[in-house]
């Protein structure tokens, strides 16, 4: 009960006392009148504590997938990924015009063989006897020996060899290969001095050799104005 309604008690209970000593003045009290209006809400309270954490919810069940959003702005490049598969090979290109010419390949230095010497002497080789050739005209791979009049085969393959000779008596020039003659090329004198000359294709092994003799017909010379030369070279190697 708040203050504001102690003065209204003590009244209430002042009445019966007054009238019990003037019963014959007054008559007995009425009734209580009827409650008043509800008066104003008082000002707001001070705020309270904080009160405790209530107990946790159960989550939810998830709701339906909402509709797409707008695009978003271009992010950042990200680096690069692993290389994938080769792809299938493209068609040829148009061909290239020609290339400069390149040097000159091991090959040919390699697969060379080549001689010509010559025989400078007025005197006969002896009958039935190799010729030596003693001058060299060119001889870079020194395939041909002039100590022994002997071409030696270095490089297999396909050659070709050939003499132009000058005589003054009867001349019969055989060629061998190791041992075995191949051909024979004969001239009778019938002026006083001739020229004869023949040639042949040999297959060769290497360590084979080939060289020129003559029989008894033996008028080779070899002087001013009348050379005799012995040629061979590689034509093809193996």
């Amino acid at each position: 009960m708040g203050p504001s309604s102690q003065p209204l008690l003590l009244l209430l209970l002042a009445l019966p006392l007054r009238g019990q000593a003037s019963t014959s003045c007054y008559g007995i009290p009425g009734m209580p009148g009827m409650p008043g209006a509800p008066g104003k809400d008082g000002h707001d309270g001070l705020p309270g504590p904080k009160g405790e954490s209530g107990i946790p919810a159960i989550p939810g069940t998830r709701g339906p997938k909402g509709q797409k959003g707008e695009p978003g702005t271009p992010g950042h490049p990200g680096k690069n990924g692993p290389m994938g598969a080769s792809g299938i090979p493209g068609t040829p290109g148009i061909v290239g015009p020609p290339g400069e010419p390149g040097e000159e390949g091991r090959y040919k230095q390699k697969h060379q063989s080549v001689f010509t010497v010559t025989r400078q002497t007025s005197q006969f080789p002896a009958p039935n006897s190799l010729v030596k050739f003693n001058t060299v005209i060119t001889n870079p791979q020194r395939h041909y020996d002039t100590s022994t009049g002997k071409f030696t085969c270095h490089v297999p393959g396909l050659y070709y060899f050939a003499y132009h000779t000058s005589h003054t008596a009867n001349l019969c020039v055989k060629l061998y290969r190791s041992g075995i003659e191949v051909t024979t090329f004969c001239d009778h004198m019938s002026n006083s001095k001739q020229v004869s000359s023949g040639g042949v294709l040999l297959r060769l092994q290497v360590g084979e050799q080939v060289w020129l003799a003559v029989n008894d017909y033996n008028g080779m010379v070899g002087t001013a104005g009348s050379d005799s030369v012995f040629s061979g070279f590689l034509l093809f190697p193996d």
